[in-house]
């Protein structure tokens, strides 16, 4: 029989969200999303971390099911909690990066993405979420790469 618990403090969602850049470091993948909040706007890949998994098991899967990306190695970017980042209520995300090969890298939108592909990073659409936030800090960490 599983264990219940109640808390006596609310917690807070947890998301992991995947910033994937060309190998010239001038393009990243963004979906477009299909579901509300934000249905129609460009974001980086990511989602809810499920009970089973750990958060970097969780931006594998992510990445994989938005964008059919396998992910060799991602490395962690850091933790975005402004409290008003998701609209449906408090969520704190873990971002990570990557470095891929785009020509050895094939994108195509599945699960929750209307559309995917790789956007130049000084022609972006305008960001969901806290997106610009984490695309600001990710091209930040890859220039020291």
């Amino acid at each position: 029989m599983k264990n219940t618990y109640t808390y006596e403090y609310p917690r807070a969602s947890l998301t992991a969200d995947i910033v994937i850049f060309s190998e010239d470091k001038t393009e990243v993948v963004l979906i477009q999303r299909k579901n509300e909040p934000y249905k129609g706007h460009w974001a980086f890949p990511g989602g809810f971390m499920d009970m089973d998994e750990t958060l970097e098991q969780c931006a594998v899967r992510e990445l994989e099911e938005e964008t059919s990306i396998k992910a060799d190695s991602l490395r962690q970017l850091g933790a975005f909690s402004d409290l008003d980042r998701d609209p449906r209520g408090r969520t704190i995300t873990v971002a990570y990066y990557g470095i891929v090969d785009k020509a050895h890298c094939p994108i195509k939108a599945q699960d929750d993405a209307a559309a995917a592909g790789w956007f130049r990073i000084n022609e972006l659409p305008p960001l969901a979420f806290d997106h610009a936030k984490i695309l600001a800090e990710a091209i930040k960490a890859v220039k020291n790469l």
